[in-house]
């Protein structure tokens, strides 16, 4: 069942641990509950192929359809006893253990010295502010929430490697800036 782990696929567990409801509940709870962070739901679409995928896995099944007055039929999905026991294990696994995941960033760096390094360093310093500017934001809203920790701990965890990396970049673009950090010419 690992290798049919996800983000997505955990919140929609998760939220169905809470209560049986259809898809489209779920896609509204995800974006009021600022889940959509965590968890790539672009398109309300996405949250439906991700129950019909829990489904044919047997996590979740049909418990019935939900008919309100002036809406469309709406499908109603609980967990199954192998979902709530694979929800659980997924969770411990991704607490406890760290995952080999592949962000563009990383391979960017591993390739910028086909640029000159003052270009370098202004692009890092348009990521640093942009990057400020949007850990701001998610701060401030985040606080005007009132939340307790515990549904904050992944905003937290954003914070404080966001903050890492804005500290980082920041070192790295005075290093390009002094001249300390360069390439030979020829590769650029």
């Amino acid at each position: 069942m690992a290798r049919t782990r996800s983000p997505l696929a955990l919140v929609v567990l998760v939220l169905l641990a809470e209560e049986p409801m259809h898809p489209y509940r779920m896609h509204e709870l995800i974006k009021e509950r600022g889940k959509e962070k965590v968890a790539n739901v672009a398109s309300r679409n996405s949250v439906y192929q991700a129950v019909e995928r829990l489904d044919r896995l047997g996590l979740i099944k049909v418990r019935g359809t939900d008919r309100s007055t002036g809406r469309p039929e709406r499908t109603v999905y609980e967990l199954t006893p192998e979902g709530t026991a694979t929800t659980l294990d997924w969770l411990r696994t991704m607490l406890s253990t760290p995952a080999v995941e592949y962000p563009e960033f990383p391979a960017a760096l591993a390739s910028l010295v086909i640029i000159p390094p003052d270009e370098v360093a202004d692009l890092l310093e348009t990521r640093a502010n942009t990057l400020e500017r949007s850990l701001d934001a998610a701060k401030a809203e985040v606080d005007g929430l009132g939340l307790p920790r515990p549904f904050l701990l992944e905003e937290e965890y954003a914070q404080t490697v966001g903050r890492a990396e804005l500290a980082w970049l920041r070192s790295v673009v005075a290093d390009l800036r002094a001249g300390t950090l360069t390439w030979p010419r020829d590769l650029w």
